[in-house]
């Protein structure tokens, strides 16, 4: 890579597409300046963002490290940082970010730094490697400095030291995520890519044929006896019952639970994070699916339902309770049929509802290497 002259750093953001893309254009916005600010000594930086899906075919560090090697030895590029939003795994152990001194690379793994202000996180995590990447500032004549150990992007990261740089190894400086909590962090960092509040509007014929059970349910005598009938912990274990009824229909007929090909350790307990994230990204849609139908079945019953009539066949008054007791069970009925519903849906649909493009492209990629 080219050596710095006159206190200029070229600094190359590396993107997977989609949301790291979007992530490293917003960074880039202020990066060169907080840099200079944080460097002082009249250093100035320059970032570029590039994005390319530099992950294709692959989720080992070593080979991805490789590849940002090649890649920015063919450009002008003092420093590359790569962000990617699969989550990694080296020697068992989450990684959070990988660095090499010596050619001044870092590749970090945007699920590990969890699901909360990402944004900054992220920016905090770039500037810290840059700069232990980047080292004192020397001339052209001095030569490319080498980079000082890096400070922890995040406190609660682990730094390891995997030996010398050599064919098995591609970096000098890792930091990891470990014990539960970092497992929790990754967790929630993958499903928060998934987005999974997009599940509702992404199942069209799911969607419509809750709405249906609901506007029906709604009218049916039987229904209103029942719920009147029903004590408040039933209707907890009724609304239990219809999300985990959805999540499980979802996960099945979608094919979303991932089987490891391989059967070696690291394998399974990758294999284990994806199909926990999928648990919870389905749940958490579902969730959200039932609350909705619960807000829609309120609005549509107080304006539909007439308070002798219901009178009359419960011998109960239709106060506000009433309503909201009403809302809540049909919302149980409403998502069973619901679930039953997204029978109707491809699978593709179904991924493509529960998953972010770059991890249905990750299962699709995996489906194929599976089917041959």
């Amino acid at each position: 890579m080219r050596v710095s002259s006159h206190g200029v750093t070229v600094v190359a953001l590396l993107a997977d597409p989609y949301t790291p893309t979007e992530i490293a254009q917003r960074m880039a916005r202020t990066l060169s300046t907080r840099l200079a600010d944080k460097a002082g000594q009249g250093r100035r930086f320059v970032v570029e963002v590039v994005s390319e899906p530099f992950t294709s075919g692959t989720e080992d560090p070593p080979t991805l490290m490789r590849r940002i090697m090649d890649r920015g030895s063919t450009e002008d590029w003092d420093i590359v940082v790569a962000l990617t939003d699969l989550p990694l795994h080296a020697h068992g152990r989450r990684l959070a970010v990988d660095l090499n001194h010596e050619h001044g690379l870092a590749l970090l793994s945007l699920p590990s730094l969890g699901g909360l202000r990402l944004h900054s996180r992220a920016r905090r995590a770039v500037e810290e490697a840059v700069l232990g990447l980047a080292g004192p500032q020397t001339t052209a004549a001095e030569g490319l400095p080498r980079g000082q150990p890096s400070p922890p992007p995040d406190d609660r990261l682990e730094p390891v030291h995997p030996g010398p740089i050599g064919e098995t190894e591609a970096d000098d400086l890792r930091y990891v995520v470990s014990g539960p909590r970092g497992y929790l962090r990754v967790l929630v960092g993958m499903v928060r890519a998934n987005r999974p509040w997009r599940l509702v509007t992404g199942l069209s014929k799911a969607l419509a044929a809750a709405l249906a059970t609901g506007a029906i349910a709604t009218l049916d005598s039987t229904t209103w006896s029942l719920a009147e009938a029903l004590s408040a912990p039933r209707l907890v274990i009724a609304m239990v019952g219809s999300v985990g009824l959805m999540t499980g229909w979802l996960i099945v007929d979608g094919e979303l639970w991932h089987r490891s090909a391989e059967g070696s350790a690291e394998s399974r307990q990758r294999a284990r994070l994806y199909n926990a994230s999928t648990v919870v990204t389905v749940g958490i849609g579902a969730l959200v699916c039932y609350v909705g139908l619960m807000v829609i079945n309120l609005v549509w019953a107080l304006f539909i339902l007439n308070d002798q009539v219901f009178a009359s066949m419960t011998r109960s008054p239709l106060h506000a309770t009433e309503y909201l007791t009403l809302a809540w069970f049909v919302a149980s009925v409403a998502t069973v049929g619901g679930a039953l519903g997204s029978g109707l849906e491809s699978d593709e649909a179904i991924r493509a509802a529960a998953y972010s493009k770059r991890e249905q492209e990750r299962r699709h990629r995996l489906q194929g290497a599976h089917d041959d």
